[in-house]
């Protein structure tokens, strides 16, 4: 199955581990000289409707994704607090 970017923008990640939703795919990363995806990227949830930003972005490796559907991206992902956790947010210090 070939598919783009425009394809896979904007399909809803699940988490097969505890079917949770962790967002929807934004962004790619990938390996400039192999020319191939390394990761997939969610935008972190807003805090407070945005206005005290947002949680730390999340970063999926390719290796973790089991299937690509139609609507949906299962993935086995487990999540590493101290990568998501963002340090030294002046709004952090204040609101935790």
């Amino acid at each position: 199955m070939v598919s783009s970017f425009y394809d896979l923008r904007d399909k809803d990640v699940v988490n097969i581990k505890d079917g949770v939703k962790l967002g929807e795919v934004c962004d790619l990363e990938f390996d400039g000289e192999s020319a191939r995806i390394t990761a997939i990227v969610l935008f972190g949830k807003l805090k407070f409707f945005g206005l005290l930003g947002r949680e730390p972005d999340i970063v999926i490796k390719w290796e973790e994704i089991q299937t690509i559907g139609k609507d949906t991206v299962l993935v086995d992902y487990l999540e590493k607090p101290e990568i998501r956790k963002k340090k030294g947010a002046l709004l952090d210090k204040f609101f935790g």
